[in-house]
């Protein structure tokens, strides 16, 4: 226990800045006098309460945190900010049981975009700028926003900065200092979504639903003001500003920042992930659009722009929906969502095994084919022209083997909780790759309501899993972690 308590007081700092956040859609019901300012004053109150308690309690234990320390501190951040932002949700929607208001605040801060709550047009407009707004704040990750702010209250942020960023090259820098490298990302990040808030007024939507959206596309969450989500506009100018914004945060935000700073697109040609990752939706766009028209299910440029919006919204894990696609051909639902495990750059606000582990772990299957036909032959493991380390290809095999197998598992378990197969396994890829509506009882007609408490919470913790990228989760539950 007493490992813990310096964990403890750096939760509790992070715990009182969280708690201003609350004041936010403060404003926005005072602004729209829809009465539930109150509710969040007194999450805001409740908040500051526990964490100036347990900032007395551990005041004495303050250190520096060691690389151990930010595992369990990543994991204690995302259930403690999830508690604290389903309490809104709790005091005003009648009936919301703590399971679903924790379901839906771990929905909106991992950026899965999955939702149990009915009657989205009629919420309030303070309680939906809320959901939107912990999309924004979980995209490009709470850590990586508290290690700029980290300094400033004594405390390093290296170790929370790795264990929370996703993909595999964690150790590339914008700037010297992490504080500066998580400002600069920042930056990139609120810039794009200014644009998108901007595009989508001038496009038609009222100043909140521009404000939501862009919210939610810029951090692939894919919540919703709308229980038709995106086909409640009926608009292909919105869908097509949604699925240019989508794009690009499904991009290494790196890449936004050094094309912006270099004033010069030439980053994104030199970027082999944004590369791949635009050729492989542009051809199964293409492909599938071409398909769905010779089956005479629409015409072509009704079936390019249905297909575009709706796979790149999954295939970069944010999961907006124009039209109810689960009646096309299963191939092409399926294949969005396989998609969805594999189209989204490190360093991007999507979730999945990511594009770079995919290039690496093709790359190293065909090296290995390679050396039977040439077993003396010395074959480096190259991407975009440069050499990968054996030890970055060795911890993508782990990655993606323990990343399908917990799939595997997860999906065995709610298969025994009684679900049918195919909604158990899209809820689980849906949610282990935050792309928020699977198949079947989670299509995208339908939403996450008809699960039982225990399939709820299964689907919380694969949220988590998927947006921790696994070993962050997994590795708290090995002894070895535990021992001195």
């Amino acid at each position: 226990m007493s490992k813990l308590l310096p964990i403890l007081h750096v939760l509790s700092k992070l715990i009182l800045l969280y708690s201003l956040l609350f004041l936010l859609p403060c404003a926005v019901s005072w602004l729209y006098q829809d009465g539930t300012a109150i509710d969040f004053a007194y999450s805001a109150l409740a908040g500051g309460g526990a964490g100036s308690l347990l900032w007395l309690l551990t005041r004495r234990f303050e250190r520096e945190l060691k690389p151990r320390d930010g595992f369990i501190l990543v994991a204690l951040l995302w259930l403690t900010f999830a508690v604290m932002s389903a309490v809104p949700l709790l005091l005003y929607i009648p009936g919301m049981s703590f399971t679903n208001a924790f379901f839906e605040a771990m929905s909106g801060l991992t950026t899965t975009g999955a939702t149990l709550i009915p009657g989205l047009d009629r919420l309030p407009p303070a309680i939906n700028f809320w959901r939107h707004f912990l999309n924004w704040v979980g995209g490009m990750g709470i850590i990586v926003l508290a290690v700029a702010i980290l300094p400033m209250l004594g405390i390093g942020g290296m170790q929370l900065y790795k264990a929370e960023t996703p993909g595999p090259m964690k150790d590339s820098k914008l700037a010297p200092r992490i504080a500066q490298t998580a400002a600069n990302l920042w930056y990139v990040y609120a810039g794009l979504t200014a644009l998108c808030t901007l595009g989508l007024k001038l496009a038609g939507m009222s100043w909140l639903d521009a404000i939501c959206h862009a919210f939610a596309a810029l951090s692939l969450g894919g919540f919703s003001t709308h229980d038709a989500s995106v086909g409640y506009f009926d608009s292909p100018l919105i869908e097509a500003i949604l699925s240019l914004f989508m794009v690009l945060a499904a991009l290494n935000f790196a890449t936004h920042f050094l094309a912006w700073r270099q004033r010069s697109l030439r980053n994104y040609l030199q970027d082999v992930e944004a590369r791949h990752v635009v050729g492989l939706l542009g051809i199964s766009i293409i492909a599938i659009s071409l398909w769905l028209s010779w089956l005479g299910i629409y015409t072509l440029p009704t079936a390019l722009r249905h297909v575009s919006f709706n796979l790149i919204s999954i295939a970069t894990d944010s999961g907006f929906a124009s039209i109810d696609y689960a009646p096309w051909p299963i191939l092409v639902p399926l294949w969005m969502l396989f998609l969805s495990c594999i189209t989204a750059s490190s360093g991007s606000t999507g979730g999945g095994i990511k594009m770079i582990r995919t290039l690496i772990l093709t790359r190293q299957g065909m090296r290995e084919m390679s050396n039977l036909l040439h077993p003396r032959a010395v074959l480096p493991l190259m991407l975009g022209g440069k050499a990968i380390p054996d030890s970055v290809a060795f911890s993508v095999l782990g990655f993606i083997f323990v990343y399908f197998i917990s799939i595997v598992l997860l999906t065995f378990t709610l298969i025994a909780s009684g679900l049918d197969f195919i909604t158990a396994f899209t809820a689980i890829i849906a949610c282990i790759n935050n792309a928020g509506p699977g198949l079947g009882q989670v299509g995208p007609a339908s939403n996450y309501s008809g699960l039982s408490d225990f399939q709820t919470w299964v689907c919380s913790f694969a949220m988590l899993l998927g947006r921790l990228e696994v070993f962050t989760i997994l590795i708290l539950f090995t002894p070895t972690f535990w021992r001195k």
